[in-house]
């Protein structure tokens, strides 16, 4: 079976039509694939995170192939919900965390790595979550945008399609919500 896009768009089509053998078709493509984006993510992790990518993928899978009310469009549309599980597995693993440890070693995220700041400056995981609620709440368009950029690694032209816009759009969108984040945090950063 071809791993291109369309191969993954339709075998997503059949499976979301009830065809049982699209998903053991799919499976393969796609797993990889998640292996991928967890690991990358997880890169960014501090390096004593406990969270692997063996475990997180299985879990993410699950949740995927549990997903009854999705009418599955596109292989963008499949990455983009991956995308947002794969943000929100490990804020919840870190949101456990801290309230065992009550705040002790509160995950950490590079802004620099994760939306290209100039400045090197560590941010709470936790808090680059709740900054992209807030940004969600402002600009739900601009929210999904970073779970389909950063969290799932999806192009320009794949993020187009998968909000409905154009690719220019998506560059200055992604632009914007960066800044918006960085400054978000920063401000966040600079609290009691």
């Amino acid at each position: 079976m071809s791993t291109s896009p369309q191969a993954v768009t339709q075998l997503l089509v059949d499976w979301g039509n009830g065809d049982r053998q699209a998903l053991e078709k799919l499976t393969p493509l796609v797993y990889q694939e998640l292996k991928r984006l967890a690991a990358r993510y997880l890169r960014r992790e501090r390096r004593e995170h406990t969270l692997q990518s063996t475990a997180l993928v299985p879990e993410v899978w699950l949740r995927l192939i549990d997903q009854s009310h999705v009418h599955w469009q596109n292989r963008a549309q499949f990455f983009g919900i991956a995308a947002e599980m794969i943000r929100r597995i490990p804020i919840d693993h870190a949101r456990n965390r801290q309230a065992a440890n009550r705040g002790d070693g509160a995950v950490k995220l590079s802004l620099d790595e994760a939306l290209g700041a100039l400045d090197r400056r560590d941010f709470d995981l936790v808090a680059l979550d709740d900054a992209l609620d807030d940004l969600a709440k402002l600009d739900p368009k601009q929210g999904k945008l970073v779970e389909l950029r950063f969290f799932a690694g999806l192009s320009i032209e794949e993020s187009a399609e998968v909000l409905g816009v154009s690719p220019a759009t998506v560059k200055r969108e992604w632009a914007v919500a960066k800044a918006w984040l960085y400054r978000e945090l920063s401000a966040r950063a600079h609290r009691p």
